[in-house]
């Protein structure tokens, strides 16, 4: 169980190099930016692995500047009441061009083009009539009027979607879970899968954007590679767990997969035929790392001032309007009778409630309440300790 309050002056301790302009967000006055700190309330990070460090006890809120929290101790982190938040969208424009530039100079063997004509180096005035003559070696194909398929049609997903057609691109999209928004943003003239079997089968390009989870760890595979078209070129910006590497180097061998192109190289992968390496470049870009930057800072800002949450991985989103009234906010077990007990323990205190939002997520759940009266200071401590008695309550904050 932890307990915290706010104080007049929150410590944020970062653990990559993080944009100026995303620091920029916390007020001089309210924050102070300390790498060195012991026991900070919030830490901004990138791929620092965070797995061994020691959690310390003022750590209310951990947000990550990037989509992928692997890096995390996540059920550490809510078992704690810990929150943690990542910025899905930030850097979505970065990962679409680099799938799309990526798509097109695969297909026009750009990649091997370029490499071989590095080796004509010293060649001298003889280098524009071997060029012509090489030039054969590296034909490429057209990508207007072929199949894309696109699995996962959040933030980068349909940016892809959408812009591949627009490069005259046929494009099949697969995702269960679609949020209405992202609905909103696609095309209508983007085809709809029922099934992964279906988008497999007639895609002549596949890109992939879905975490890696115990359902999608090695979901392209020989089974999967069987249903797909021949020679299809398989894009995973994603994560490398997704694909997996003994099948898709058989696969790449026998050509039933004509190219692989991974943001995700390893000792295997550089080992494959028609393997594609890329250094992990999907979200490296000046304005992503800004964006990711600037996301990150305002999430954790405004869990701190006002214990809102949006893009959280272990709390549930919650959101109610901050009108400078003293608020309750309590990180809990999601069982029966919780948000009952709670308000008990203020009525025992005759503080009236004049807002309250209550949002689960799977065993978990949180709960804001906004006191209608002018609260004591002296009150506080008893009240915490009230609902601390409570039996599932895992973090309380006053702001």
């Amino acid at each position: 169980m932890s307990t915290v309050t706010t104080s007049k002056v929150n410590t944020i301790k970062t653990l990559n190099n993080i944009s100026e302009k995303g620091l920029n967000v916390f007020s001089q006055e309210k924050y102070t930016i300390d790498d060195g700190s012991e026991n900070p309330d919030a830490i901004v990070v990138r791929s620092f692995n965070m797995h061994d460090l020691e959690l310390e006890s003022n750590l209310k809120a951990i947000a990550r500047a990037g989509a992928g929290v692997n890096n995390i101790p996540i059920d550490k982190c809510t078992e704690r009441g810990i929150v943690v938040f990542n910025t899905p969208g930030a850097n979505a424009n970065a990962v679409k061009e680099l799938v799309l530039t990526t798509l097109i100079a695969a297909s026009r063997n750009l990649f091997d083009g370029a490499a071989w004509v590095k080796t004509l180096e010293g060649e001298g005035e003889n280098i524009p009539k071997l060029v012509e003559s090489g030039k054969k070696n590296f034909v490429g194909k057209e990508i207007k009027g072929k199949t894309l398929g696109v699995i996962g049609l959040g933030a980068i997903g349909a940016l892809v979607a959408n812009d591949a057609l627009n490069l005259e691109m046929d494009v099949i999209g697969f995702d269960p879970f679609i949020s209405v928004d992202t609905a909103w943003s696609l095309s209508r003239n983007i085809h709809r899968a029922m099934s992964l079997e279906e988008l497999f089968a007639k895609s002549d390009y596949i890109t992939v954007h879905v975490p890696l989870t115990p359902d999608t760890k090695g979901m392209f595979n020989a089974e999967t590679f069987g249903i797909m078209k021949d020679d299809v070129y398989i894009l995973n910006f994603s994560r490398g767990g997704l694909v997996d590497e003994k099948d898709i180097a058989v696969a790449l061998e026998e050509g039933k997969v004509g190219k692989y192109i991974t943001d995700f190289p390893n000792a295997d992968v550089l080992k494959m035929k028609n393997a594609i390496p890329i250094p992990h470049l999907g979200a490296s870009t000046n304005e992503s790392e800004e964006n990711c930057a600037i996301m990150a800072a305002h999430e954790v800002k405004d869990y701190l001032e006002t214990g809102n949450i949006k893009n959280s991985v272990n709390f549930p989103n919650a959101s109610l309007p901050y009108t400078g009234k003293r608020r309750v906010t309590v990180f809990h077990k999601n069982v029966p009778n919780m948000v009952g007990q709670m308000t008990t323990a203020l009525s025992d205190y005759k503080l009236n409630i004049a807002d309250m939002v209550n949002r689960s997520r799977g065993d978990y759940a949180y709960t804001m309440i906004d006191i209608d009266n002018k609260v004591n200071g002296e009150v506080l401590p008893g009240l915490e300790a009230k609902i601390k008695e409570i039996t599932g309550v895992v973090s309380i904050r006053f702001i």
